[in-house]
């Protein structure tokens, strides 16, 4: 299954050599936050106001070295996963841009079309 992490471009830059990352958010927050494609619809607006250009890593969880629990953190009816360690390098499959119309609206990456919005 893929999953979505989204972050600045400039720190992925960064951290695509390394083996893994995350250690700040796992110290921060005990865990990494991620999204399922059909939901990141939902997340998405909480990055509106970043001015950075964000990136879309597509992690695939087959490959994922960490363990990922699913929760419903704010009891919304809908789970999310949530990466209980640092993310692998080589799981990510894919980084695609966070597309954004001139309002700071996300726009649906082409590569999601097959996936439905729920």
């Amino acid at each position: 299954m893929i999953i979505l992490n989204c972050m600045e471009k400039a720190r992925w830059e960064k951290v695509r050599e390394e083996i893994t990352f995350g250690k700040t958010e796992i110290q921060k927050e005990g865990f990494i936050h991620c999204s399922p494609i059909k939901y990141w619809w939902r997340v998405a607006p909480y990055f509106q106001s970043v001015e950075e250009e964000l990136v879309l890593l597509c992690i695939d969880t087959e490959k994922l070295t960490s363990p990922v629990k699913w929760e419903d953190g704010d009891n919304s009816g809908r789970e999310y996963p949530h990466i209980y360690g640092e993310i692998n390098v080589d799981s990510i499959i894919q980084v695609l841009p966070f597309n954004k119309d001139k309002d700071g609206n996300y726009i649906k990456n082409i590569e999601f079309k097959e996936y439905k919005n729920e």
